[in-house]
């Protein structure tokens, strides 16, 4: 995947990643400034904890796009990254005050009230992970019985997720399932422990981790690949295809 950052993976990252990415265990991010965040964390507030950098609560723009560097998206993918505190930081900030944030940043102890409509509702309205419900959607959709979802996959998932009149919802879904292939497909398909991980915010430690030692992060496309892939062979199966001819 394009795109390389040049600061290295924070401290609490190598102890966070130790641990089971099903175990939704509080995470040990060593002093930490929100002790009251800390102690009652949400699946979704670990979601975004990797964003925040200074473990202050608080996530701003530039850290948003220091994440998505580190995880190794490029440049220009990272900027585009930006709006997402463009419009998930207003939400946030009515836990604080009715008036909006004038730089923009995310507050993690608020952040369920970003949910938006037309989602898989695997977070509830509390932002906690349902467990049975995302088993249930992934079964449903792993119609092949191999433990991972393609791109077709997905695109019925969001189908089926989309509520009337909320175009909204449909483009924060697309882009968040478009950004959750980018990082995680592998032979065509996101698996189903890779997105586990990502919903508890595990997976984003430890492809930090990899891509700062050993061979890399060795998961995922760039935007060229993902269209040469889809676009210049006419199917969604080309990856699956490719593999068997190897």
């Amino acid at each position: 995947m394009a795109g390389t950052t040049t600061s290295s993976p924070p401290a609490q990252a190598r102890r966070h990643i130790k641990e089971n990415a099903k175990n939704l265990t509080p995470l040990t991010n060593g002093e930490d400034t929100n002790t009251s965040l800390k102690q009652h964390e949400t699946t979704l507030q670990r979601h975004v904890l990797f964003f925040d950098r200074d473990n202050d609560g608080i996530i701003w723009p530039w850290d948003v796009y220091n994440g998505f560097r580190e995880l190794g998206f490029s440049l220009i993918f990272s900027l585009g990254s930006l709006l997402i505190p463009v419009f998930f930081s207003y939400p946030t900030r009515l836990g604080h005050s009715w008036i909006p944030d004038p730089f923009l940043r995310i507050y993690v102890k608020d952040i369920h009230k970003a949910k938006h409509g037309s989602d898989s509702g695997i977070y509830d309205l509390d932002g906690n992970f349902s467990e049975e419900r995302f088993d249930r959607v992934f079964n449903r959709l792993d119609t092949s019985g191999s433990g991972g979802l393609s791109v077709g996959d997905l695109a019925e998932l969001l189908r089926k997720d989309r509520c009337a009149a909320d175009p909204a919802g449909w483009s924060f879904a697309f882009m968040e399932w478009w950004t959750t292939w980018l990082l995680l497909q592998k032979n065509g398909r996101v698996w189903k422990d890779d997105l586990r991980a990502c919903y508890d915010g595990t997976l984003f430690w430890k492809i930090s981790e990899e891509r700062h030692n050993g061979d890399g992060w060795q998961k995922g496309y760039g935007f060229g690949q993902f269209f040469r892939s889809l676009w210049m062979t006419g199917t969604w199966k080309y990856w699956e295809t490719e593999n068997k001819d190897r």
